[in-house]
């Protein structure tokens, strides 16, 4: 049977016995997901950022104390650091091939991811309920 000369298998196929890894479509899901919720978030993102551009302080701090606006820029650093975490995770896997490197490189993409998603929403809420 491995030798059927009819086999639409390729020779390093049927050597190396590697099939489908089936770990894609839920990171590909989430990716189309985040994808299609920052298209509203980001353009209304950009028209709260338009309307504070000339405001003082105060004012903003005001505005953002507000919770319309604070939960919009709330879900767009979510939904941003999210789709920024699974499309890094997409490029290391696709390109990184050396298995401890990849490791530490997925590692320091959840670092990173975290990091900057805190960072982000801590000045938000420190500047809204400030």
């Amino acid at each position: 049977m491995a030798n059927d000369p009819r086999s639409l298998k390729t020779a390093s196929k049927k050597v190396s016995h590697l099939g489908s890894a089936k770990s894609g479509v839920g990171e590909a899901r989430a990716m189309h997901l985040t994808s299609v919720a920052l298209v509203p978030l980001t353009i209304a993102f950009v028209w709260i950022l338009v309307t504070l551009i000339h405001k003082d302080f105060t004012a903003v701090r005001a505005e953002l104390g507000q919770p319309f606006p604070a939960i919009v820029m709330l879900l767009f650093v979510g939904a941003g650091i999210y789709h920024m975490k699974l499309g890094m995770q997409a490029i290391i896997d696709d390109y990184v091939h050396e298995h401890h490197l990849k490791d530490w490189a997925l590692m320091a993409n959840i670092f990173f991811s975290v990091a900057i998603g805190l960072a982000c929403i801590y000045a938000l809420l420190k500047v809204s309920f400030a």
